[in-house]
């Protein structure tokens, strides 16, 4: 059961991680894993073993959702908008009680395992809302990116020729995209849209099940896949790294990243066509609250 729930979660990340402005480190956190999946991403093989019940799950669950999903939430998307955005600003609501216990509180030194947590010291409160402040500020700034560099939707088009400029700069995209990957409330893709990348990436997946255009979409995405790749193992290891020696100060940082995406995503009240609209809309934010705040309060961080 634990194997299904873990791919299941996987399969979730993934699918954000394909969205331009949804962070799959945001549902890394809303489902309660986030500690336990940066600390999974490593180049050591005997660790990786050791954690394959989760390791192979979460990261095969992430593959299914980005290659067979993808399609999925673009159509949801396409179809309804305004229902998807609001299930996703639930979700960032409901965890936000569970990451405000983590910003101002700790571990008591007696407990074991992190179950009974004590009120932080004054002396610490000036600088956990510093790092909150800087979070917003950040996603507010990617936030204002997002509305300068990408405009309208892109259109998917044909795959372009291979070239080395062009491979370099889908390399530094993958490189780029997988560190903001890890960062709660950054979306990767966004950093890849803002870069030009996102659209021969999202093009190139299911053309990989095109036997015509699967060697071309291949080589495409070979340079993104080592990028994403190096991102991740030292990105995940300087967000570990943070966790380890200043934890409330850097869930200070993600608290006020969470909070930032929240305006990235909730699209408002005037943007309903109709009663039922409004209340589809409203029904999705309470599922999404509801799951978030459920799974969070039952998962160890």
């Amino acid at each position: 059961m634990d194997i299904l729930k873990t791919a299941l979660i996987g399969i979730a990340i993934g699918m954000a991680n394909v969205i331009p402005g949804v962070s799959g480190g945001t549902l890394a956190v809303v489902f309660g894993i986030y500690d336990r999946f940066i600390n999974a991403i490593t180049y050591n093989v005997k660790k990786l073993w050791a954690n394959r019940r989760f390791v192979v799950p979460i990261f095969l669950g992430m593959l299914f959702g980005v290659l067979l999903f993808s399609k999925m939430i673009t159509a949801l998307y396409g179809r309804f908008p305004i229902q998807t955005d609001y299930f996703f600003t639930g979700l960032i609501i409901g965890s936000i009680p569970m990451l405000f216990i983590y910003m101002v509180k700790e571990p008591s030194q007696d407990d074991a395992d992190g179950t009974e947590r004590k009120t932080i010291g004054a002396a610490k409160i000036v600088g956990i809302v510093i790092c909150a402040v800087a979070g917003l500020a950040l996603i507010l700034l990617f936030n204002y990116l997002e509305e300068k560099f990408s405009g309208p939707r892109e259109k998917l088009g044909n795959l372009p020729p291979l070239s080395v400029p062009l491979a370099g700069r889908i390399f530094f995209a993958g490189l780029v995209g997988a560190v903001a990957m890890v960062v709660p409330g950054i979306s990767g893709s966004l950093l890849m849209l803002i870069l030009g990348v996102y659209p021969i990436v999202i093009t190139s997946i299911p053309a990989l099940l095109n036997p015509e255009t699967t060697v071309h979409a291949f080589f495409l995405l070979l340079p993104n896949g080592i990028g994403v790749l190096i991102g991740l193992i030292c990105g995940a290891k300087l967000i570990a790294w943070l966790l380890r020696k200043f934890p409330n100060h850097t869930y200070a940082v993600i608290f006020g990243l969470i909070c930032g995406s929240f305006f990235a995503i909730f699209p408002g009240v005037n943007s309903f066509d109709g009663a039922l609209m409004a209340v589809a809309s409203f029904v999705c934010l309470a599922l999404g609250a509801a799951l978030s705040y459920f799974t969070s309060r039952f998962s160890k961080a």
